[in-house]
Formats: C-alpha cells, sequence, structure tokens
C-alpha cells in the first residue's frame, strides 16, 4: 500500500464511523471481531440514520416493538434514505443500485417512495437470478461430487427453479412439483431434487426432505419416526436412459421398502405420528406431499417464514433457520405465528410474504444499535451488519469497475462454459466458480445447510481487497472506471459521484473536505507527475471500496 493510500484511508478513518461492534453476526459462525467501520464523527448526524421518528409500518412492527418495550429494549432509529435503497437493492435483487438509481431515489420527494421501490425490485429480471442462487444453495444444484447432478441436468434444474421464482409459483406448488414428479432428469427438472440427494437410502432421503422443507435435522429424531417418514420415499425407481447422464426418476410401485423399515413398520407414518393409508397403486411421495403442504401442517409455512425472515434480515426468529426443535424456541413466537398465517393466507404467495417484511418499519431500522447486545440482535432492535455474500461482492465489484470475472469448472464441457460477462449471481451450477468466490466463502451446496455459506471475514478476503492484483487491474483499468475518471477525476462531481457509484449516497461535508484536500495535496505535490490527479481519484476508489460500508450490508 502506498504512503498516499495509507493518509487516504487514515483520513476517512478519522471522519466517519458506522459501528460494527454489532452482536454476533447471524448463524453458526463466530462474532464478528468488533472492528471499528465508522462513517461519521460522534455526536454528529450520521448519513446511516434518519432523524424522523420510528413508527409502526405494520402488523409486524406492532408484535416487534410490544416485545421490545416487554423486554427494555430501545430500538435502533430509522435507516437513512441512502441506507435503504443500497440495503433493498442488494436485499431484493443482489445487486448494488448505479450511481443513476441512487440519485433518483434520494431526491424523490415523494413520501411513498420506499414502498414504491420494493414493488419495483421484486418485479426486477435480477430478482429471479438472485433469489434462484438462494434455492439453488438449499437444494444443492450442483454438478460435480458429491452432488453429480450432471452439468446439462444442472441446466434444466436452475432453469425450472428460476422460471418458478419469476413466475412466482406459490411455495405449495414449488414444493409439490419437487416432490413427486416422474421423469428424465433433462426434461422433467423437478425429478433432480431426488437425485441431488448425497444417497439413495429412503433415510437420506426422508433427511433431506425434513431439512429442506421442514426446517428439521433427524439427527435427534427418534429411529422410528424417520423409520416412518423414509417409507414415502421407499419406492423410487432410478433408471438410465441410452442418453449419457440421462436418468428416468420414477415411482416404482414393485420396490420394496428399505428392510431398515418393513422390518417393524407396515406403513409410512407422518412425522407428527400419524399413520398414513395409501391406496393400492398410489405413490406414497403424493400421499406425503398433500400432508406436507397443507395449512395446518405444524413445520411447511413456519419454515419458508422464518426461513423468508432470515434471507431479508440476517437472522431467523428461528436461528438456525433449519434447525427448527422443540428446544430452539423463536426469540419472538407472536411474530413467527404471524408472518406463518399471513404465508398462508396469501396462499403461499413468497413475494407478497417478502413485500409484507421490507415494507416494515423493523426492515428499515438503522444498523446502529441503542443497544449493542445479543438479546437485542435476537429482537431485531436493529438492522444486522454482515458481509455481502461472496457473487453479490464481485458483482459489485465489476458493476463499479466494469470489469468481469473469469469462471472454471473440473468439468470442461460446454454445458459449464460461462462467459466471463455472466453475473456470479446468475450461476446456475454451484461447481462453476471463481478464485474469489471460493476466497469469499460461497457455499460448496453439498448439505443443503444455511450455515455452508460462510460469512466470517478471513485475512486472505482483506488482503485480495487491499493488494490482489485482480482488484487493481478493474480498479485502474475497468472501463467504467475509466469513465468515471474521463468525466471529472479528482473534482467534487466526481467526488460525489463517485460516492454514489460505490455507497449509495452523497459524501458528507467532512469527507468531501477530507478527500478534496487529499486530492489537492497529491496534485500540489511537485514530485508527483502529470497524473497525480488521476492517481488520487484511483486512490479514493480504491479506499472506498475497501471500506467496511462497501463490504457489509448494512
Amino acid at each position: 500500500m502506498s504512503a498516499m493510500r495509507a493518509l487516504l484511508v487514515a483520513v476517512l478513518a478519522a471522519s466517519a464511523t458506522l459501528a460494527t461492534t454489532a452482536a454476533p453476526y447471524a448463524g453458526q459462525n463466530p462474532p464478528l471481531p468488533a472492528t471499528a467501520v465508522t462513517l461519521g464523527p460522534p455526536g454528529a448526524q450520521s448519513p446511516f440514520e434518519s432523524t424522523a421518528a420510528v413508527t409502526s409500518n405494520n402488523k409486524i412492527d406492532d408484535i416487534v416493538f410490544a416485545q421490545l418495550k416487554r423486554l427494555n429494549l430501545k430500538p435502533a432509529g430509522s435507516s437513512s434514505d441512502a441506507v435503504f435503497v443500497r440495503r433493498a437493492y442488494l436485499d431484493v435483487i443482489g445487486t448494488l443500485p448505479t450511481a443513476d438509481e441512487a440519485r433518483t431515489f434520494l431526491d424523490d420527494q415523494n413520501p411513498s417512495k420506499r414502498a414504491a421501490l420494493v414493488d419495483r425490485l421484486l418485479e426486477r429480471p435480477e430478482y429471479a437470478d438472485y433469489w434462484a442462487m438462494k434455492w439453488g444453495d438449499v437444494l444443492r444444484i450442483k454438478s460435480e461430487f458429491p452432488i453429480n447432478l450432471w452439468p446439462n441436468a444442472v441446466q434444466a434444474y436452475h432453469r425450472w427453479v428460476k422460471t418458478a421464482i419469476r413466475d412466482n409459483m406459490p411455495y405449495d406448488r414449488f414444493v409439490r412439483e419437487l416432490l413427486t414428479q416422474n421423469g428424465s432428469n433433462f426434461r422433467v427438472a423437478p425429478v433432480n431434487f431426488y437425485r441431488a440427494v448425497q444417497s439413495r437410502d429412503p433415510l437420506a432421503i426422508a433427511s433431506t426432505v425434513a431439512l429442506t422443507f421442514m426446517g428439521t435435522r433427524t439427527d435427534r429424531w427418534p429411529k422410528e419416526r424417520l423409520d416412518g417418514m423414509s417409507m414415502f420415499f421407499s419406492r423410487i425407481g432410478y433408471k438410465p436412459t441410452g442418453e449419457w447422464k440421462e436418468e428416468i426418476v420414477y415411482f416404482d410401485p414393485d420396490k420394496a421398502p428399505a428392510p431398515s423399515a418393513a422390518g417393524v413398520l407396515k406403513q409410512p407414518v407422518f412425522p407428527d405420528g400419524t399413520r398414513a393409508t395409501i391406496a393400492p397403486g398410489q405413490d406414497p411421495r403424493e400421499v406425503f406431499a398433500t400432508w406436507l403442504i397443507s395449512p395446518a401442517n405444524p413445520w411447511f409455512a413456519r419454515t419458508a417464514a422464518n426461513r423468508a425472515w432470515y434471507w431479508l434480515m440476517g437472522r431467523g426468529v428461528i436461528q438456525d433457520p433449519d434447525d427448527i426443535r422443540p428446544d430452539n424456541p423463536p426469540s419472538n413466537p407472536e411474530l413467527l405465528d404471524y408472518l406463518e398465517k399471513a404465508f398462508v393466507a396469501s396462499r403461499y404467495d413468497f413475494k407478497a410474504l417478502q413485500r409484507l417484511i421490507l415494507n416494515s418499519a423493523t426492515y428499515q431500522l438503522s444498523s446502529l444499535p441503542q443497544t449493542a447486545t445479543p438479546e437485542a440482535e435476537a429482537n431485531f432492535a436493529h438492522a444486522i451488519i454482515r458481509p455481502l455474500d461472496a457473487e453479490v461482492l464481485v458483482d459489485a465489484i465489476n458493476q463499479i469497475t466494469g470489469g468481469a470475472e473469469e469462471y472454471q469448472s473440473a468439468i470442461p464441457e460446454p454445458f459449464t462454459f460461462v462467459p466471463p460477462d455472466v453475473r456470479s449471481i446468475a450461476l446456475g451450477d454451484g461447481s462453476v466458480t471463481s478464485a474469489f468466490l471460493e476466497t469469499f466463502g460461497r457455499p460448496p451446496r453439498d448439505s443443503g445447510l444455511a450455515s455452508e455459506r460462510n460469512s466470517r471475514p478471513t485475512a486472505s478476503q482483506r488482503l485480495q481487497l487491499l493488494n490482489g492484483g485482480d482488484i487493481q487491474r478493474k480498479i485502474q483499468q475497468g472501463p467504467k472506471m475509466q469513465a468515471l475518471l474521463q468525466a471529472g477525476g479528482g473534482g467534487q462531481p466526481f467526488i460525489v459521484n463517485l460516492y454514489l457509484t460505490i455507497l449509495s449516497r452523497r459524501p458528507t461535508d467532512d469527507e468531501i473536505k477530507a478527500v478534496g484536500g487529499y486530492v489537492q495535496s497529491a496534485v500540489g505535490n511537485p514530485q508527483a507527475g502529470g497524473g497525480a490527479r488521476r492517481q488520487a481519484a484511483l486512490d479514493l476508489a480504491w479506499a472506498l471500496i475497501n471500506s467496511a460500508e462497501f463490504r457489509y450490508r448494512h
């Protein structure tokens, strides 16, 4: 790091403070280090918080604020418009707003502009890309070991999931199709759900179904419960065709139940202990799916509602979202009950549930806590600061600079070639990756567990952002960064535009003063040469990309 850059980082750090002293980030990851990532001198109005009073927007807020009052926890203030526009773009479409998009939103005087933005984002094409990525992690969409779906089946499966999300297929239908379809893995994409289970043992399939759609881990179940559930999946047949890697998944009525279950059970048993009645020739998976997606099912809608909350808020009402059990209760039972009922009442409309959460004042709280304790975080007294997903981060860097990512796959065939200009959130195959995605914690998609995505910052991540040749090259040579520089590198309009491009906000007066002073000192240095202004502008871009404000969703 050059002395000029060190100076600039020091200047920025002195003028700003966004504390990531927040409590541990959700999930099983260890707490984030209490790094002082700040933006705004103590006592000054933060660019991250609005001066407007926090008031309830909907029933979610009534429930959350009542709970906070009972616990004597003060909620954070409302997030500023700049924080909200950035947070909403990142959470809904996994994409950083452009400078123009941020500027347009910030300048909009419509008091309903936040709700209008949510509606627009839910209809953006990137929405399907981003949420297909989320579901790809849960459904383990991956070509290679240990899943071994194979690339062309992965393409079919990912395309089906993405289309279902784009068309807002009701969640109960989405799950039913995954559980009950028969046919070719190339032509009837949902059958790949079963092929993405690491074992074809009915016990393993039952465990995967419980994890995926009931948010429950079966390792603590009594043996007879798992045996009973496994019988619903004991008559799934698999057979090859003459086409390379094609496989037919089908209901095989002549297939005998697994010995472990058949020895003690005469008929399948639902996880709630109810014995199932299967008519002759009937596919047991159909009977199980009907039971699972019933509004009265105690796991199905509850798990989906908790997962939706986890994805948007950074922490489940039950944490982790795939570890629902009696001794891991919700932090706010009334809130989870309400989300579950609202989801069922909407006929399993996932977008409607997301819209409900996104429009709540709870979602729109600032990340600056009034009380920085684990209890405050567990009860959603403030927004939770968390690192950007690896795919979102590299896409954001490429959007800013005009750079591209180079992907590779261990299976070199046409189905695994991905042009470098494809965004990382749009990758369908978990086996297609890059060095950046590997370093920044993209999940391997081996188990479907939420904890597979590693959100803990590492030294290698910091070094790659600070000194990595690929990042340096994108900043110095990327076509969009070049265009920014040519439009006025070093002047105040450039500084404002760069802040909007990278941080989605305008700089504060103190930041304008500090950065402007740095640029002037660089230009005025007689030893700096003719490119001093350009280098100072590049230094600013580099410093902002390495700031915690950029690296984190806050």
